[in-house]
């Protein structure tokens, strides 16, 4: 259905005091009108709505102040009738699931381990998978829907996996399968961009004024927000940077050419290569991580020059867009700040414009980046317009 100017600007406003509330909240509703910018009649109204929808709930006791009484509203996050949304992160070895709350907080979450299935079924396999875990973790409040987050060629509006390589996904319909077997609405995005959502939203207020996000896993991706907006370009091909150039990196690449980011830095590349050195008998990041912090200085050492590869790519990412922040996604980074240290020390050298390295973080949600990430895929649509899923 078509929307008219009006229902337009009434899901605009209606955005703006849900995005205040997070921000503030609890908040009374003179303070909302402040801070935002709207009427007070215009908050009234949208309030109204947002309290039947569920989305937010009154607090008992003044908000501020002496004299007549103040009601706070906050996100209805309670444990009665609160709402949550669930997260689908679809990864090359393993998928994961998560029910998370309005302000991002992870309430339950469950891993699905998959490597080596077949690629033709496996779809089936991760959403009956999932169906059980909502059905096991049904506390009777209301799930909003599903987001889903997966490395590759996503395209959100349309809910398709235009090319996943690893998965040897081509032109799936994932959104629509998902939607029809669970019954949910369900939002579809890359992973490196609802990792950008999950920041803007939850995560450093400088995030919210411009972001770079780059993504290490068995894909390498990356993403660019800038005033709260996270880039999509035509076909929602934006954020591929597998081919991104590693300076001083002699790694061939099936591509042809050598030092490319996916075939240096990739976890895929990682594990070949801890395999190889014989730090591990499998081509397994989460096993050199324990190796490493078991005292193995082969795999710290390991882990140390993909951080450095990492970082000198970043370099390059902060002298293009040179963001108020740089979020870097990379497993050894997010459990261990010493590998992150070493991110921060290649880029600070190899950059051209970043003289302040600790504007290079890791995601605010540490280990549960994926889990958050995945269902901010689709709380990010409900901030942006409250009444809209359905």
């Amino acid at each position: 259905m078509t929307r008219m100017a009006g229902d337009s600007r009434a899901a605009a406003n209606a955005a703006t005091v849900l995005r205040t509330v997070l921000e503030h909240g609890p908040v009374a509703r003179s303070a909302i009108a402040r801070l935002c910018g709207l009427s007070p009649a215009a908050v009234s109204r949208q309030t109204t709505g947002l309290l039947r929808s569920g989305l937010l709930r009154e607090l008992p006791g003044p908000a501020d102040g002496v004299g007549r009484p103040r009601i706070p509203l906050d996100l209805h996050t309670g444990p009665v009738g609160g709402p949550v949304a669930a997260g689908l992160h679809i990864g090359v070895p393993a998928s994961t699931f998560s029910l998370v709350d309005l302000r991002g907080r992870i309430l339950a979450r469950r891993s699905f381990p998959h490597q080596g299935r077949p690629p033709a079924g496996l779809s089936a396999e991760i959403t009956a998978e999932l169906g059980r875990f909502l059905a096991a973790f049904d506390t009777g409040r209301p799930v909003l829907g599903v987001g889903a987050a997966l490395g590759g060629w996503v395209d959100p509006d349309t809910g398709t996996v235009v090319r996943h390589p690893a998965l040897r996904w081509q032109r799936k319909p994932l959104g629509a399968e998902l939607a029809t077997a669970l019954g949910l609405p369900v939002r579809v995005d890359n992973h490196a961009r609802a990792v950008a959502r999950a920041e803007i939203l939850f995560g450093r207020p400088e995030a919210r004024r411009s972001l770079v996000h780059l993504f290490i896993g068995n894909v390498v991706d990356a993403a660019f927000g800038i005033e709260g907006t996270v880039h999509q370009g035509p076909g929602s091909a934006a954020g591929d940077v597998a081919h991104l150039p590693v300076p001083r990196s002699p790694t061939p690449c099936p591509c042809g050419r050598t030092g490319c980011l996916q075939a240096t830095a990739s976890d895929a590349a990682l594990g070949a290569e801890a395999v190889r050195r014989g730090i591990v008998p499998d081509p397994s990041v989460n096993l050199l991580v324990d190796a490493a912090a078991t005292g193995d200085p082969r795999a710290d050492r390991l882990l140390r020059e993909r951080a450095r590869a990492v970082g000198r790519a970043a370099a390059l990412l902060l002298d293009v867009f040179n963001p108020a922040v740089m979020v870097v996604t990379e497993l050894a980074s997010v459990l261990h700040e010493g590998y992150l240290e070493e991110i921060r020390g290649a880029a600070a050298a190899f950059s051209h414009v970043c003289d302040d390295p600790g504007r290079i973080v890791g995601p605010h949600a540490g280990p549960a980046v994926l889990p958050e990430a995945a269902a901010t895929v689709l709380l990010s649509r409900v901030f942006r317009d409250p009444f809209g899923i359905a």
